[in-house]
């Protein structure tokens, strides 16, 4: 595929950023140093940063795809920018370390993917965010919060973020939580201990584009001539989905639940024992989404993803979570077939 590089996909580099190592894990809020993906961050103004992210090329979780042509990860950059909102919260814009972000709404779409072509990187990846927040009065702080990300490989425009957080002490979010549940809630590390393949009903891994078995997180699907629905089921001896311990299924897991099930209601692959074995030409470009409650790991939880037509170049995957009664979270998953020549 060519794609003609314009004045707008293209934005000046910062030849200052730093790529030898990466930043404190703490500062990402991550446990492993294999899960932190910013490698620095530098001021552009008051309340704005410009970040240097890593790429790895042979990771469990994001390097696992049976996608073609082989492309970077799509959550690899909607992780890696959520990292950098969070370190630069922390370093520039004066948000304590031990601040626990709530996630209310994102949006994530990619563009230009021929530049996200595994082993012909046009640059450089880097992150430019600009956070905006109104601080309280009596204290200064910060109680809710946006940002806004542009994503660049070199100087070719390759991405936007947007995200809404809400920010709490952590006695305020063990409040919070209690509240909700009228008990205190287990932890995913108690649920990890005993950690298997999990249920009998787990899809197949070509089935959703995967290779590794732990990285599949739906099971037991129905199929109607409108939707598809599974449980989700992830592991939680995951190491990228679970870099720590959770009271909740993170958004990062739900976001992952949602493509999986929207490759499945694209008609990527069969649930069944003859589910395709070739690669699979559908890449997840776009999110948006709406987190409305807390998905509790004690209690099952169903998604269900509405039917496209196969082979369809570009197509919006209306998505939903629901957990007994209450709806957790609305996405819309863009999936493309990123052989096919389409503006992207």
């Amino acid at each position: 595929m060519t794609t003609q590089v314009t004045e707008e996909t293209v934005s000046p580099v910062d030849s200052d950023i730093a790529y030898g190592r990466t930043i404190d894990r703490a500062l990402a809020h991550r446990s492993a140093i294999s899960e932190v993906f910013v490698t620095d961050v530098r001021a552009l103004g008051p309340m704005a940063v410009t970040a240097g992210i890593h790429l790895p090329l042979t990771h469990l979780y994001y390097s696992d795809h049976r996608q073609r042509p082989r492309l970077h990860d799509s959550l690899l950059f909607l992780e890696a920018g959520r990292q950098v909102a969070i370190a630069g919260s922390h370093t520039h814009v004066g948000i304590p370390v031990e601040t626990i972000a709530i996630v209310n709404t994102f949006r994530f779409a990619l563009r230009n993917l021929w530049a996200l072509r595994i082993g012909d990187e046009p640059g450089a990846p880097r992150i430019d965010t600009v956070f905006s927040g109104t601080p309280t009065r009596r204290s200064g702080r910060y109680r809710k919060g946006r940002l806004v990300q542009r994503l660049f490989m070199g100087d070719v425009h390759i991405g936007d973020h947007s995200m809404d957080v809400q920010f709490l002490k952590k006695h305020e979010n063990d409040l919070l939580r209690h509240a909700q549940r009228g008990s205190a809630a287990p932890l995913t590390s108690e649920f990890a201990k005993n950690a298997g393949p999990g249920p009998a009903g787990r899809l197949l891994p070509e089935s959703v584009g995967r290779g590794n078995p732990l990285n599949v997180v739906l099971a037991d699907p129905e199929v109607t001539a409108g939707s598809v629905t599974a449980r989700v089921v992830p592991r939680f001896d995951n190491p990228a989905l679970f870099d720590h311990a959770y009271d909740h299924l993170p958004a990062m897991a739900l976001v992952e639940a949602a493509r999986q099930a929207a490759i499945l209601a694209a008609g990527a692959g069969t649930t069944g024992p003859g589910a395709a074995q070739a690669p699979l030409p559908v890449y997840a470009a776009g999110f948006e989404a709406e987190f409305s409650r807390f998905a509790e790991l004690d209690l099952p939880l169903s998604v269900t993803a509405s039917r496209v037509p196969p082979g369809a170049a570009r197509h919006d995957v209306r998505v939903g979570f629901r957990q007994g009664a209450q709806d957790i979270a609305a996405l819309t998953v863009t999936v493309v077939d990123p052989t096919r020549p389409f503006g992207l």
